[in-house]
């Protein structure tokens, strides 16, 4: 049995096993369903090409199987110089319309796509200037297909990559939309659904006493990643997920080590996500490495009672992990989000494989509540940052929602293919170009 038919067999198992009537991918394999693409660049590595380059050129980026929907056509904001959004689509003759409007209908006056993926992560667009966010137009391309949708009548499933937008108002505009005009939304990264080792997904209903999501990288980009990872374990607790009461956030060996003295955090949790790191530095992070630029600490306060903190410890660890304290349990669980470090990024197929029962279904896979709330979570830290750490309240995040049961994936990541393979799609593209094809 190939590793592809093993992944199918193991998520329509998961899945019937959780008691759902939709089934993911694998159930309706009799058709590729056609899919528009917004993105802001297309290039080497970008999101683009780890998610879109899938549907394209298969989960390996070798032209082998992949998942079963069609790019049908393509918005693309910015052309690099290192672009490969024209010759791959000069390659499987898929058209690059000038218009968000254009690349759903596909020029015929009508929606003639299954669905939407809108992709606005990497170019080149300017940051806030005081606290620092990428000024992504998520919310562009957003307006741009409730619009488009508007215009003719009629509304297709939304994946939104990543958080939704980089602050609150755009974000919670984005969501309102989507539930007024009824549009099957979903939104995030890849980390919910890549490899945790060692596997762990806590029962519904459990009781969590404290929780400490570990992370690295930037203090958005991947501050993001480190709540969503968080996120997505703590909602299963007791009552589920509720909202967020507040936000604050630690920098610098001052700030950081009066918290400690004040125990605002459990220091065994965060043993535990260390040791669960697969490449974590000897040591707890120390005083030199509470001053470092991209070293902080955000503590998040959950209406229901619980405490969390986010710990982006860039000198430490490379690597996003988890760990919590449950009632009644003496050592806390704990596991590392493993991604695959190297092209194909397969952590990303995994990702498409959740949002295809989507756009089959027109069902969200898992709730775009839980990325509206991690979105809301990170711009409150990043106001929080800019403020010197200041306790920022957040009642406009009073968002109750319940988890899906959707299976991370199986197994340990393969290791990456080498880089001359990675680039199988881009060099067929580039060799039909010379031909004049």
């Amino acid at each position: 049995m190939t590793n592809q038919s093993c992944r199918r067999d193991f998520l329509k198992t998961s899945f019937l096993a959780a008691g759902s009537s939709v089934l993911p991918l694998g159930a309706h394999r009799d058709e590729r369903l056609p899919v528009a693409a917004l993105i802001t660049e297309y290039r080497y590595l970008s999101h683009a090409d780890v998610i879109i380059t899938k549907l394209l050129e298969g989960y390996e980026h070798d032209g082998g199987p992949g998942p079963n929907l069609r790019l049908a056509g393509m918005y693309v904001d910015q052309f690099p110089e290192n672009d490969m959004a024209r010759d791959l689509a000069r390659k499987d003759s898929i058209p690059i319309f000038d218009s968000i409007e254009d690349s759903i209908t596909l020029g015929t006056g009508d929606i003639a796509v299954k669905g939407v993926l809108s992709i606005g992560e990497h170019g080149k667009y300017p940051y806030t200037p005081d606290t620092k966010q990428h000024m992504y137009p998520r919310r562009r391309f957003f307006d741009g297909i409730a619009a488009t949708f508007q215009k003719y009548g009629k509304v297709v499933p939304v994946f939104n990559d990543k958080h939704l937008a980089y602050n609150w108002a755009d974000a919670k505009h984005m969501y309102d939309t989507a539930q007024a005009m009824k549009i099957p939304f979903m939104a995030g990264s890849s980390i919910p659904v890549a490899w945790r080792i060692p596997p762990l997904e806590l029962p519904r209903g459990c009781e969590i006493e404290e929780a400490v999501g570990l992370g690295y990288g930037g203090l958005e980009a991947y501050g993001f990643h480190t709540i969503e990872g968080l996120q997505c374990m703590v909602e299963r607790r007791k009552g589920y997920e509720t909202g967020v009461d507040a936000i604050e956030t630690f920098q610098g060996r001052k700030a950081v080590e009066e918290a400690e003295r004040k125990g605002l955090w459990s220091n065994e949790i965060v043993e535990a996500a260390l040791e669960a790191a697969p490449d974590r530095m000897p040591g707890r992070p120390t005083p030199e490495d509470y001053d470092h630029e991209r070293f902080a600490i955000y503590r998040i306060e959950y209406r229901d009672g619980l405490k969390a903190t986010i710990v982006i410890a860039n000198q430490v660890v490379q690597t996003f992990g988890f760990a919590c304290k449950l009632k009644g349990e003496s050592k806390p669980r704990a596991t590392a989000f493993e991604l695959q470090r190297g092209t194909p990024y397969r952590h990303f197929g995994y990702l498409v494989d959740a949002i295809e029962p989507m756009i089959r279904t027109g069902k969200p896979t898992y709730p775009v509540e839980r990325t509206l709330l991690t979105t809301g979570v990170i711009d409150a830290a990043m106001h929080s940052l800019a403020d010197g750490g200041r306790r920022i309240e957040t009642p406009h995040l009073d968002i109750a929602y319940q988890p899906a049961d959707w299976p991370f994936a199986p197994g340990t990541p393969a290791e990456p293919v080498k880089p001359e393979g990675s680039w199988h799609h881009l060099q067929k593209a580039r060799e039909l170009r010379k031909q004049g094809g």
